[in-house]
C-alpha cells in the first residue's frame, strides 16, 4: 500500500505501480503529486485519488484507487464544445453521419455515480466525494444496476430546488432528482451508444434526460433552432447534439434565456466569476442574433434582456454592500440523516466555502436545511471601492 501523507509523498513502490498503470514515467508521477495535480480525497475517502488538472489523455476530476493488484479508474467528464451557430457547425462536426441524436441539456450540477470498492459514491466534476449527493444518489438509484453492471458509471445532472450548487425551480421536481445523460465504462471512459444507454436506463427505472429523437443531419439546424426557442420560453438551458454511436464528440447549444440566467448570477457575484465565463455568454448572444436573422424589434428585446441580466444584479449587489449588507447565495438541501448535513458542512469548509447552516426543518421523514454561502471576494472588492479604493 502507498504511504501518501498530507504532503502527497508516496513510496517508490506505489509510484512505480501507478506509473505502469498510467503509462507515465515515474518522475512524472512524483511531479504530479508534488504539484498537487494528483491529490487524495479526505476522511473516509482518503484512499481515493483525483486528478486536479487534465493530464495527457486523462480529464480533470478523474478518480482512481487501488483494486486487487492494480488500479481502477472513473474517468472525468469529457469536454463538450459549444456550437456558437448551428449551421455550418453541425455539418462540419458530424461530417459523414446521416443523423444526430438531440437530448436536453439540463441546468444543475454534474455528477458521476459509481460503485467504488463495494460502495455507491457520487463524484463531483472535480473528483470529490460529495456526502450530500452520495446520500441522494443512494436513495434515488436502483442498486440492481450497480449489481449487474459494476464496471459502468452513470454520468448525469442533479437538478431541483434542494440543490446546494445550482438550485432551479424550472423543472417538475419537488426536491432533487438525478437525470442521466451518459453511461461510460470504468478505466477506458468508453460510452455506450445512445440507444443502448436509454434501453438500460429504462430497464432499471432510472431517470434520463429528455430525448428529442434522432434528426437527419441535413435538417438538424432548423429543427434544433425550433427546439431551442421552445426551451427558452420555459427557461430551460438547451440541448446536447450527439453521434448516435457516441464515437464523434458531442456538441452543446444553449438558449438565450439560459445565457442570461447564467449572467444574472455571474454579475451578482462579479468578482468570483471568471471573465471568460462572462464574455463567452455575451458573445453567444451576438452570434445567435445574426444566426436567427432577427428584426429590429426582436433584436431590441434581446438587448434589453441581456442588459438587464448584467446590470440589474450588479446594481443590487453594489447597493446592498453600500448599505452594509453581506452578499450571499441562499440554497438548501434536504437530507434523511442529519449526520449527512454535518458531513456536508465540513465538506464545504474543506473546499474553502464560507457558509452558514440554518436549523433543520422537518419535512415528512426528512429535514430541509437552508444554507447561506457568503461570496467573500465580491463583498470585499465592493466594500473597498465604497471606501475609496481604485479598481
Amino acid at each position: 500500500m502507498h504511504t501518501a501523507g498530507s504532503s502527497e509523498t508516496v513510496d517508490a513502490g506505489f509510484v512505480g505501480k501507478l506509473a505502469g498503470y498510467l503509462g507515465f514515467e515515474e518522475e512524472k508521477v512524483r511531479h504530479l503529486f508534488e504539484k498537487k495535480y494528483l491529490a487524495r480525497n479526505w476522511g473516509e475517502h482518503e484512499h481515493l485519488f483525483r486528478f486536479d488538472k487534465e493530464i495527457s489523455h486523462i480529464e480533470r476530476g478523474t478518480l482512481f484507487y487501488e483494486k486487487d493488484d492494480s488500479f481502477e479508474m472513473v474517468l472525468g467528464f469529457p469536454k463538450i464544445r459549444r456550437a456558437m451557430v448551428l449551421y455550418p457547425t453541425l455539418e462540419k462536426q458530424f461530417e459523414g453521419l446521416r443523423s444526430v441524436v438531440v437530448e436536453e441539456k439540463m441546468n444543475g450540477y454534474n455528477v458521476r455515480v459509481a460503485r467504488v470498492n463495494g460502495e455507491v459514491l457520487a463524484i463531483t466534476r472535480s473528483g470529490y466525494i460529495c456526502p450530500y449527493t452520495t446520500e441522494r444518489a443512494r436513495e434515488k438509484l436502483n442498486p440492481d444496476f450497480f449489481n449487474d453492471y459494476p464496471d459502468l458509471v452513470l454520468y448525469g445532472e442533479m437538478v431541483g430546488p434542494d440543490n446546494p450548487y445550482v438550485p432551479k425551480e424550472i423543472y417538475d421536481v419537488e426536491s432533487v432528482e438525478f437525470y442521466i445523460f451518459d453511461i461510460r465504462k470504468k478505466n477506458t471512459g468508453d460510452p455506450l451508444p445512445a440507444a443502448r444507454r436509454r434501453e438500460i436506463l429504462e430497464k432499471y427505472g432510472l431517470l434520463q434526460v429528455k430525448s428529442f429523437g434522432e434528426i437527419p443531419l441535413e435538417t438538424a439546424p432548423g429543427e434544433i433552432a425550433k427546439i431551442i426557442r421552445n426551451l427558452g420560453k420555459i427557461e430551460h438551458e438547451g440541448v446536447v447534439i450527439k453521434d448516435p454511436a457516441m464515437v464523434l464528440p458531442s456538441v452543446k447549444y444553449t438558449s438565450s434565456r439560459s445565457n442570461c440566467s447564467d449572467l444574472k448570477h455571474a454579475f451578482k457575484f462579479y468578482n468570483e466569476s471568471g471573465r471568460d465565463y462572462m464574455l463567452s455568454r455575451i458573445v453567444r448572444e451576438g452570434f445567435q442574433a445574426v444566426e436567427w436573422e432577427e428584426n429590429e424589434d426582436e433584436f431590441r428585446k434581446r438587448c434589453m434582456q441581456l442588459g438587464e441580466s448584467i446590470l440589474a444584479p450588479l446594481r443590487d449587489s453594489v447597493q446592498s454592500v453600500k448599505e452594509g449588507q453581506r452578499l450571499y447565495d441562499e440554497v438548501r438541501i434536504r437530507v434523511r440523516d442529519l449526520k449527512t448535513a454535518v458531513e456536508f458542512e465540513d465538506y464545504l469548509k474543506r473546499l474553502g466555502v464560507d457558509s452558514v447552516f440554518q436549523d433543520p426543518e422537518p419535512v415528512g421523514d426528512e429535514y430541509r436545511i437552508t444554507i447561506k454561502k457568503v461570496n467573500k471576494s465580491t463583498n470585499d472588492k465592493t466594500e473597498a471601492i465604497w471606501k475609496g479604493e481604485l479598481w
